[in-house]
Formats: structure tokens, C-alpha cells, sequence
């Protein structure tokens, strides 16, 4: 796949893995990630948040999607930046309405908001004994 393959993949797959660091440990969870485009990977949580806080902490992660149908994976490595972006995260609250609250009670810094511009691999069942190539996004 070349990067307009993969964003098109991440943008068809939302559902995805999160790989961070807390202390010494490696901590995993299931993410929704709001878009992929030329500018990165966009994932949100709140602020109040142990995955935020790992984050900040530690902005290496990981991204894994999957996509069981047609057996592909997409893994997305890098470090995470902030985005303070008030318009995005405007964009992000019209997207997931259940955040609303979130935003009544604490304003918008109760978002943390995070791009991701790392390297993907893809892995299918076909190819996963070749050599690991890498995609810049």
C-alpha cells in the first residue's frame, strides 16, 4: 500500500489499538481515531485520562488497525504531538456528540487532542514473512 492507500485504509478502519508506556509497562486499549490525512493521525481522550497522561508523559506509541474481513493490519508507529487546534476540537464534539457533557462541565481542555505523523507497516496474511517496508504519513 502507498500512503493514499493507507490513509484510506485508516480512514475505512477507525477502530484501533493504542500502545503506550506507563512506567515500565506496556498498557493497550481500543481507540476510535477521528481522521488520518496528509497532516497525521488525529486521536482524542480526555484529559482526566491514564492514557493521556502516559501520553504526555511518554509520546512514543502505537496504533494497530485491523481489519478481520479482508485480513490486513496496519500498525502506525511515532511519537504524539498535542494539538491545541480549538477548531478541530469544535469539529471533533459535532463528530461525537457524547462529548458534549465533557465540554459543559469542563471546557475544552478537558480534551486532549494528539497527531500522530509515524511510520506505517502493512501486514496481510500473504505477506507477513517478507521483509517489513515502511510508509512515511
Amino acid at each position: 500500500m502507498n500512503k493514499s492507500e493507507i490513509l484510506e485504509f485508516l480512514n475505512a478502519n477507525t477502530t484501533c489499538y493504542l500502545a503506550t508506556v506507563e512506567g515500565d509497562k506496556p498498557r493497550v486499549r481500543a481507540m476510535g481515531m477521528v481522521k488520518a490525512d496528509e497532516n497525521g493521525v488525529i486521536i482524542e481522550t480526555g484529559t482526566f485520562k491514564d492514557v493521556y497522561k502516559q501520553m504526555s508523559a511518554n509520546p512514543n506509541v502505537e496504533l494497530c488497525f485491523f481489519n478481520a474481513k479482508d485480513g490486513i493490519q496496519v500498525r502506525v508507529s511515532g511519537a504524539v504531538e498535542p494539538v491545541e487546534d480549538i477548531e478541530l476540537k469544535k469539529e471533533i464534539v459535532v463528530q461525537r456528540p457524547f462529548l458534549k457533557q465533557r465540554i459543559e462541565e469542563g471546557g475544552y481542555e478537558a480534551m486532549g487532542v494528539f497527531r500522530l505523523k509515524g511510520l506505517a507497516y502493512v501486514w496481510t496474511f500473504q505477506t507477513g514473512s517478507e521483509p517489513k517496508t515502511y510508509v512515511q504519513l
